[in-house]
C-alpha cells in the first residue's frame, strides 16, 4: 500500500492548485505533531475526550491527502477513545508516529 494514494492526492492538487496544496501540506506538517502530542497527552492522563478528538482530527487530515494507513490507525485510536478503552491502545501510538514519519517524508517530496 502506498504511503499516499496518488489518485486522492492528485485530485486534491487539481481542486486546490499548486500553491494551495503546498499550503495545505505545510499546515498538515505543522499541525500533525501537535495532534500526536495531544493523543499522547490524552492517553497519559486518561482523558478520553482529548485523545478521541485529536485522533479524529488526525484521521480526517490524513484522509484528505490520501494517507490511508495513517488515517486508519488514527481511526482505530479514535474508536478506542470513543469506547473509553484507552488501555487497549497497545503499540498503536508508536505505529501512528511511524506512519506519520512516512507521510511527512512523502508529502515533503510531493510538494511542488
Amino acid at each position: 500500500m502506498p504511503v499516499i494514494d496518488k489518485t486522492t492526492f492528485d485530485e486534491l492538487k487539481q481542486m486546490s492548485g499548486d500553491d494551495f496544496i503546498n499550503e495545505l501540506i505545510d499546515t498538515f506538517l505543522e499541525d500533525a505533531p501537535k495532534m500526536i502530542a495531544e493523543i499522547k497527552s490524552g492517553y497519559a492522563s486518561n482523558n478520553v475526550e482529548v485523545f478521541r478528538r485529536a485522533a479524529h482530527s488526525m484521521k480526517s487530515n490524513a484522509a484528505t491527502f490520501g494517507a490511508s494507513q495513517l488515517a486508519a490507525l488514527a481511526k482505530e485510536l479514535e474508536m478506542l477513545g470513543k469506547e473509553n478503552k484507552l488501555q487497549e491502545t497497545g503499540d498503536r501510538l508508536k505505529s501512528l508516529e511511524e506512519a506519520y514519519d512516512s507521510v511527512r517524508s512523502e508529502l515533503t517530496r510531493l510538494k511542488s
